[in-house]
């Protein structure tokens, strides 16, 4: 490829051959095609780089780790090796819709400012439903810290942000790069880290550009993070967050994980953690108390029904999917609109924040 793409698209996987070339075919399927696709392979991984070898597309470039990093890690050799002035995520267990790069690319320079992040809707597909997130956009001087975490029912949250949908300045990913090492918030880590800085801003597309297949009989990396370890994160981003964005993780995000534990101790340490650091709302105790006291399988059961979801076996399309989305979703949230507080995908626990 002589000339400069007009985005780089970075997919990490490892060991996942049918799912990734299912994720890059759909990369190479936009209607922008002034792209470049790097997969990073985390490690020796000779049946990934045949299989992404014989999808025989010159823009598709495969870049093997010599050995085992993590996704962000694998993320970030990307970025690095990205030839555009944009870096859009693909993770490899997802698809895009076909027009995903040219919407985003728009959104992104009408939004004129120097460095913004851009991302969409997706739509959430599982073996039980499918749905359309975020529900809506940051309200006018929200902290996204607040938008992104906090719930505004007692089964779910508004705001989202995921790996696949972000599109964002491949300088700023360079400045900013994913946390090596964090297996759990990776995308909402990166997110809070960028909006830092006084010349990033968080935009969404309207419509939902993104396929999120959440398999959920499929082993994920993302669930078997240990909560103690997302408590130490949690404790380390606390100047990032308000007091109301660290009760909820601590609350929804990070006992929905230790609620397996069943344990009376780890209960009482997660709400004095809420407490003494946040300023709980009354949903977060209602939240609380349903994920440590309502069974998982029962749990996802009242959500799908008292939010309306579209089981698979009514839905058809991801098209049509789309057509019952929420109202449309525009805004453009300046980093200096997020109030500091004292003192995140891959990937949230949809299960019991959404």
């Amino acid at each position: 490829m002589s000339t400069t793409p007009a985005v780089s698209v970075v997919v990490p996987t490892f060991a996942r051959p049918p799912l990734v070339t299912r994720a890059v075919r759909s990369a190479l399927a936009q209607t922008l095609t002034d792209i470049e696709v790097v997969v990073v392979v985390d490690g020796p991984d000779a049946e990934t780089v045949d299989a992404l070898t014989a999808i025989g597309d010159p823009r598709l470039r495969v870049v093997p780790l010599p050995e085992r990093g993590g996704a962000p890690n694998a993320r970030n050799a990307g970025v690095r090796e990205a030839r555009a002035p944009w870096t859009a995520l693909l993770d490899d267990d997802d698809e895009w819709l076909p027009t995903k790069l040219a919407v985003q690319l728009e959104v992104a320079r009408a939004a004129g400012v120097r460095s913004p992040i851009v991302a969409s809707r997706l739509i959430n597909k599982t073996p039980r439903a499918e749905f359309v997130m975020p529900r809506r956009p940051p309200a006018p001087g929200e902290a996204i810290c607040e938008y992104l975490t906090v719930r505004r029912g007692l089964f779910h949250g508004d705001g989202f942000i995921q790996t696949s949908t972000i599109m964002a300045p491949t300088a700023l990913l360079r400045r900013v790069p994913f946390t090596v090492g964090l297996r759990r918030q990776q995308e909402l880590d990166w997110t809070l880290r960028a909006l830092d800085h006084d010349d990033v801003e968080l935009v969404y597309a309207d419509e939902p550009l993104v396929l999120w297949h959440q398999d959920e009989n499929r082993p994920r990396i993302s669930l078997e993070s240990p909560w103690e370890a997302q408590l130490e994160w949690l404790r380390a981003t606390r100047p990032l967050l308000t007091p109301r964005a660290y009760a909820a993780i601590t609350m929804s995000i990070i006992s929905s994980m230790a609620a397996p534990t069943r344990s009376y101790r780890v209960c009482r340490l997660l709400l004095g953690e809420a407490r003494r650091h946040g300023r709980p709302g009354l949903t977060d105790y209602l939240a609380f108390a349903q994920i440590w006291l309502v069974p998982p399988g029962l749990r996802h059961t009242l959500r799908d029904r008292l939010l309306g979801r579209r089981h698979r076996d009514r839905a058809s399309t991801p098209a049509e999917s789309a057509t019952s989305a929420p109202p449309p979703l525009t805004a453009t949230v300046r980093a200096g609109a997020a109030p500091a507080g004292p003192h995140p995908a891959t990937t949230k626990p949809v299960s019991d924040v959404h």
